[in-house]
């Protein structure tokens, strides 16, 4: 078993004894990014939500990168919770960590469910550019404006999130460690990307969440994956269904929670 300073920064809730939910953030996010599925769903199932290395709590995490170094993290740290069974649930680049997660364990058949909200690596196009000044950006209202392009057209985006960005930010530490791993993710102007052929061999279900106003990974991305694959496309979101509609995506992971 880890010890203690080998796990992840995490809020676990919810009664113990079935497989526990997993959450795993995007890119420039922390746990509290899952706090509308986590009350909607720890009066019936244990919750688990990480911190990721270098991004909240876990800013400094001893080695920070891509998704494949966040999974090794993950792996880790749910050894180390003594975490044998769990359905894992992954937005952005925390779906392209669920997602390495789900491969490298695909034998072991440790885990009960996937569920993957716009995640990363499903295609090589990617917003770069709104990744590389996103993770740069210090200053409220040109945090706030970046914001809006994570949301559909018409999605309000409130100046206290921004503000609330900018308060953190205000550690230097936090713009130079999310603008080094912007460059762990992309690839120049793109992303690296699955072999998507591989979700058919996983040996447990599969959802896909996408939002048709994704600025930040077109929807197409999602066209290429196995006909097993359950895919749930929202009409005017953006790239955080989970914020944008999250009573839906709390109902699909409890669905999904519910093959144990």
């Amino acid at each position: 078993m880890s010890s203690p300073a080998e796990i992840l920064p995490h809020v676990a809730r919810g009664p113990v004894g079935r497989p526990p939910i997993v959450f795993l953030h995007g890119f420039a996010g922390d746990h509290e990014t899952w706090i509308g599925q986590m009350i909607g769903l720890e009066t019936r199932r244990r919750v688990i939500a990480f911190d990721l290395p270098g991004h909240g709590a876990a800013l400094d995490w001893p080695q920070i990168g891509h998704a494949g170094v966040s999974a090794q993290a993950v792996i880790a740290s749910l050894d180390g919770l003594g975490v044998d069974r769990f359905h894992l649930v992954g937005h952005s680049m925390g779906g392209a960590t669920a997602t390495i997660v789900a491969f490298k364990l695909a034998e072991a058949r440790r885990l009960a469910s996937l569920t993957l909200v716009a995640p990363g690596g499903f295609g090589p196009e990617i917003n770069h550019r709104l990744l590389r000044r996103f993770a740069a950006a210090t200053d409220e209202h040109e945090i706030h404006s970046l914001l809006e392009q994570f949301f559909g057209f018409e999605k309000p985006v409130p100046l206290a999130a921004a503000r609330h960005i900018a308060a953190t930010r205000r550690d230097p530490r936090v713009p130079e460690t999310l603008s080094a791993i912007a460059e762990a993710i992309l690839d120049g102007e793109r992303q690296k990307s699955f072999d998507l052929a591989r979700l058919a061999d996983l040996p447990h279900p599969i959802r896909l969440i996408w939002g048709d106003q994704d600025r930040v990974l077109p929807l197409r991305q999602a066209h290429a994956v196995p006909g097993v694959v359950a895919v749930h496309v929202f009409a005017g979101v953006g790239h955080m269904p989970h914020l944008e509609v999250a009573r839906d995506v709390t109902r699909l992971v409890g669905e999904s929670a519910a093959f144990d």
